[in-house]
């Protein structure tokens, strides 16, 4: 392990199929008004909504309905959300629903009291808040984003043509999360399996970065498998309680800041994924699978060592009368294989990207110098023409 970090995770989990019943405990913890925040209405179908709303009634809170948070949460949208909760002097925000309602509510509780544009702010001049926080907390519906444990609220700006995330610190993390796996079996089978992948990209974005053994790396390899292990079974039975708590718990483990201690991190995959989701508004999962193969496939030469690694301790590929790259190619052809087997969206061209506006989507990725290299303009141009 190399560096300096600290690692601090103020959120409380609650985990299980009777997890809901902790609900009415945390309220006691706040005032009044709870800015209820959700989707466009799945949560009433599956009774969800009546049992969030059943438990804010037993506990004596005023409820400010929030609903119609998109799967790419507008800039509009968190400005109706900003000015409902400064207007009503919420003292809680609950999100229910996946990591779009939960992304969305920490932008929410940030922007609140914010006196300057919160886009501009926090998105653009990626700014820690120093005004008042409205505390959330979260009832997951969706698996795959990790919102629920972390700092990450990702915002579209459709008229700029810009889709970015903003990583608050600590203060901004959802203070509680109810996690019931049988909450997630209703959603769609497109929306289930996208969620798998973006866990899945999670983890290599954080894996794919630097040569020390890195312990988070081991802890990496196994989360992966899980997940490779569970999915499978997933898709063939979404009711598997087992599979899709075993999901549920990988989820939140990929992204709560534990496997990037000592490291940092790559993130190209999801910088073209989101410029491609601000052009065409395409799910965010889907996104990532389509420039995932292409992108891998152009970095390994730069990180050929950790791509050999992959392919061995998360594929078990055998590495007996084959080259580094014959190894690293193999593991990377049973990613694919994989993300196939799952239904995943694999070129970029069925998510709404056509050869006219590669060029707008370049412009709107933003480039880091994090991983095995920086990408030009060029090559992401490149990357896109190779995901169609």
């Amino acid at each position: 392990m190399q560096g300096n970090f600290v690692y601090h995770n103020p959120t409380k989990l609650y985990f299980g199929e009777n997890a809901l019943i902790c609900l009415s405990e945390e309220l006691s913890h706040y005032g009044p008004v709870v800015q209820l925040c959700y989707g466009s209405g799945s949560i009433k179908r599956n009774g969800i909504y009546d049992a969030v709303v059943a438990a804010l009634q037993a506990a004596g809170k005023t409820i400010v309905e929030d609903a119609g948070v998109m799967p790419n949460p507008t800039v509009e949208k968190l400005y109706e959300g900003a000015r409902m909760a400064r207007e009503n002097n919420v003292d809680l925000i609950l999100a229910v629903g996946g990591g779009s309602t939960i992304d969305y509510a920490k932008g929410v509780s940030c922007s609140a009291w914010c006196d300057t544009d919160p886009w501009q702010t926090y998105y653009i001049e990626q700014q820690e808040a120093t005004c008042k926080v409205i505390p959330i907390g979260a009832v997951l519906t969706m698996v795959g984003t990790g919102s629920e444990m972390n700092g990450g609220s990702v915002i579209t700006n459709r008229k700029a043509g810009l889709k970015i995330g903003k990583v608050f610190g600590s203060y901004a993390f959802p203070k509680f999360t109810v996690l019931n796996p049988t909450f997630t079996f209703t959603v769609p089978q497109y929306q289930m399996v996208a969620g798998f992948f973006d866990i899945m990209s999670h983890i290599m974005e954080q894996y794919f970065q630097g040569h020390d053994d890195y312990t988070t790396d081991y802890l990496a390899e196994g989360l992966m498998r899980s997940l490779i292990h569970s999915s499978r079974i997933a898709v063939d039975n979404p009711h598997d309680y087992e599979a899709r708590s075993n999901i549920m718990w990988t989820a939140t483990w990929a992204l709560n800041t534990l496997l990037k201690c000592g490291k940092g991190g790559d993130w190209m995959v999801h910088m073209i994924g989101q410029a491609i989701g601000a052009h065409t508004d395409a799910t965010h999962g889907m996104t990532l699978a389509a420039v995932s193969i292409p992108y891998y496939r152009f970095v390994k030469q730069f990180g050929l060592k950790k791509f050999v690694r992959f392919a061995q301790a998360v594929w078990d590929v055998r590495p007996e009368g084959k080259t580094d790259e014959q190894i690293a190619n193999e593991g990377l052809d049973r990613l694919e294989q994989w993300m196939n087997d799952l239904g995943l969206v694999m070129h970029a061209a069925e998510l709404g990207v056509t050869p006219d506006n590669i060029d707008a989507i370049a412009d709107s990725t933003l480039i880091f110098d994090s991983g095995y290299h920086k990408l030009t303009r060029d090559e992401v141009v490149n990357i896109l023409k190779e995901s169609m």
